[in-house]
């Protein structure tokens, strides 16, 4: 049987993710690394899905197109399938269940499918998509070949920094109903409050934007916490506007931070803290991922790509010091 991706990144000792910008981003990677992902996957026999597939079309479920992170995982989905001239048939499902399942089924008809932050339950998700060659990006299905951006790391380093600068109080913004990325989130910001003696509130839940930021901004506020970490870049900045309403400043009377860091985290005042997810980086992988399923591989069935708090002007101490 001919090597997967994961045999030759375990043979040239690199990461999954390495190994696939190997063959579809090599202009990103040191010559030396290259060559070393190349010549294993020479020894071992691998032929890349992007040749042996011929053209492909796939299709990609998306919550939310307008959210600017299922923006940038469209175009490394489609960048990566481009090198091989595979087509990419967008649907979003508007965080609509019913809309999501219809695009499911409708995307069985093509070779193969991208599934973005499906909201479905685990058990009705598999129903559909039943043999259909697909990859899950930031969900971990069972049975499923999965790419996870790490929810663990980044969110845990944005406790300790808010705790080294003093906060013993944190609220947690929560994202819309039936996303696991949310439980995933709100869980490790759970365990890193208890284990740095920060108590910690559980806001409701909200939609993925903005407006949505905006909604729990007057719970935010009566909730008494000096810093807030939200469930996403878009909410945090929806939080910043609606919390400067009811008189508080950021960072001055409350730190925010949120998750994703998309291109508007670094251009607003004052530029958001956050914690940056691989997105780009998971579109490229699931979409080589998928190629390889096509052709009879067997990819791994959980990739996690790690996350980085990236510290900026919306934390600082709290203005009561720390009793």
């Amino acid at each position: 049987m001919a090597a997967n991706l994961t045999e030759v990144a375990r043979h040239a000792g690199v990461s999954i993710a390495t190994a696939s910008r190997a063959f579809g981003e090599p202009d990103r990677l040191a010559p030396a690394t290259l060559e070393r992902v190349r010549r294993s996957a020479v020894e071992l026999g691998y032929a890349t899905p992007q040749v042996a597939t011929g053209t492909r079309t796939i299709a990609v479920v998306v919550p939310d197109a307008a959210n600017p992170v299922y923006a940038t995982l469209l175009k490394a989905i489609q960048g990566q399938a481009w090198h091989g001239r595979h087509r990419i048939v967008l649907f979003d499902a508007d965080e609509d269940l019913r809309r999501e399942r219809e695009a499911i089924e409708l995307g069985c008809r093509t070779d193969g499918l991208v599934l973005c932050s499906p909201r479905l339950p685990e058990d009705e998700v598999l129903a559909l998509v039943r043999d259909t060659p697909h990859v899950v990006i930031n969900r971990v299905l069972p049975g499923a070949t999965c790419v996870v951006m790490d929810a663990e790391r980044g969110p845990t380093q944005a406790v300790e920094h808010l705790s080294a600068l003093g906060h013993d109080h944190v609220a947690y913004a929560s994202g819309p109903h039936g996303s696991w990325a949310d439980e995933q989130r709100v869980g490790a910001v759970a365990r890193a409050c208890e284990r740095f003696g920060i108590r910690l509130t559980r806001l409701s839940h909200h939609a993925a934007s903005i407006q949505g930021g905006r909604a729990g901004a007057a719970a935010a506020v009566a909730s008494g916490a000096t810093a807030v970490i939200a469930y996403n870049d878009l909410v945090a900045l929806g939080l910043e506007a609606g919390m400067a309403e009811l008189g508080r400043v950021c960072p001055d009377d409350v730190s925010i931070v949120g998750i994703d860091d998309i291109d508007l985290a670094g251009a607003v005042t004052p530029s958001l803290t956050t914690v940056r997810m691989p997105i780009a980086r998971s579109g490229a992988l699931a979409v080589e991922l998928l190629l390889q399923a096509m052709v009879g591989g067997t990819p791994t069935d959980e990739t996690v790509l790690p996350s980085q708090l990236i510290v900026r002007s919306s934390t600082a101490p709290p203005r009561t010091p720390r009793r």
